[in-house]
């Protein structure tokens, strides 16, 4: 069935202009009780790991930076390559060229941000611009454009997209609140009319980390009415059995959201940042099971910058024993090189460094996907 969209031709004439429709799309993620399904399939179907189960799980990796760019000529030659200058059309290449050697190896999802994250992987101070948003909220066509190449190859890998709207280091430079409702509109409407069914959103990542600017953004200050304002939105108008977005939003580590954000959400994303014992790890899932307002969503951990992946107790495990899902989060530590991180630019999308094929070697372990 062919749809048009209306045209006003000088200010007065109306046109009915056919509309191409979104491409074909192939992958779909869904949610059904504690399970992510793809394709209507459960992720790694009949998957058990020293006896827990992996069924259902969404194992992922914090990759914020596959649309990076920095617009200030003051700061944007910290991300130079050690070959040459700071390349956006480069990075997000690379980054899609990396990401079938993730898939191989077990991964099943991402975490992309549209403001980014720290370069730096924890900086005090944020002077770049690295947003996807105008201050005013609309979109910038060069991020999105990049977005599109890595969303477009996602969907053909069969790989799950958590797409994250808003970051405190880049929200404070948002007019004012119009400005981050309109930006969530924007980006919302965006994945809409390219028909993404594999995306799933996080409006903000760590929404009560005190760098927030606008209250919209913080639980309890709106946080509330904008994951509403986003699946709203998209009701009824994406191909997936929630017929819209599935949403959420994250807190800083260590936290387990109030009810009020558990009521909303359509999967509970927790961090692990600053939780030195696994045993909290498995400790917070269940205090959020235990919550009012829980009733049967996935958890997912998308942020966790501890590792230990060959000893037998580190926070991956702990997630999976409580059956949570555990994405990595790796940045450049000091004195550490090109090759080493995901977070810090310029990055080295391939497996590279001896943490992230510790991570990788688990990873095809517990999933049974690339081991021999």
């Amino acid at each position: 069935m062919r749809s048009y969209c209306l045209v006003v031709v000088l200010g007065s004439a109306v046109a009915l202009v056919p509309q191409r429709p979104p491409a074909a799309r192939k992958t779909v993620v869904s949610i059904e009780g504690r399970e992510f399904l793809i394709n209507g399939r459960p992720t790694y179907e009949g998957r058990s790991y020293d006896g827990m189960k992996v069924q259902g799980l969404l194992f992922n990796s914090r990759m914020v930076q596959g649309i990076f760019d920095d617009r200030n000529a003051g700061t944007r030659s910290r991300w130079n390559y050690p070959d040459g200058p700071w390349d956006a059309e480069r990075n997000t290449r690379e980054f899609i060229e990396a990401m079938p050697l993730w898939k191989a190896n077990g991964l099943l999802a991402f975490t992309i941000n549209l403001q980014g994250g720290s370069p730096e992987g924890y900086s005090r101070s944020q002077p770049w611009i690295t947003s996807s948003f105008e201050i005013d909220g609309s979109l910038r066509p060069d991020y999105m454009s990049r977005l599109e190449r890595i969303l477009d190859r996602a969907d053909e890998l069969g790989l799950v997209a958590i797409l994250g709207f808003f970051y405190q280091g880049q929200e404070r430079q948002m007019a004012d609140e119009q400005s981050v409702l309109r930006a969530a509109g924007a980006a919302t409407d965006w994945l809409v009319d390219k028909g993404y069914e594999h995306v799933v959103v996080e409006v903000a990542n760590e929404t009560d980390n005190a760098g927030y600017k606008h209250d919209i953004i913080r639980p309890g200050g709106g946080a509330e009415r904008l994951i509403e304002h986003v699946k709203e939105r998209s009701k009824g108008k994406v191909r997936s059995p929630a017929g819209r977005l599935l949403v959420s939003t994250s807190l800083n580590g260590g936290r387990v959201p109030p009810d009020s954000l558990v009521n909303v959400v359509d999967f509970v994303l927790l961090h692990g940042n600053g939780v030195r014992d696994p045993a909290r790890i498995t400790q917070m899932v269940e205090e959020t099971r235990k919550l009012p307002s829980y009733r049967g969503q996935p958890i997912v951990f998308n942020e966790d910058d501890h590792f230990d992946f060959g000893k037998p107790q580190n926070n991956m495990l702990a997630a999976l024993r409580a059956y949570s899902s555990w994405g990595y989060f790796d940045y450049r530590m000091t004195g550490e090189r090109f090759d080493d991180g995901y977070q810090s630019v310029p990055v080295n999308w391939t497996i590279s460094s001896p943490r992230k094929r510790e991570f990788f070697a688990l990873l095809s372990r517990v999933t049974g996907v690339g081991s021999p």
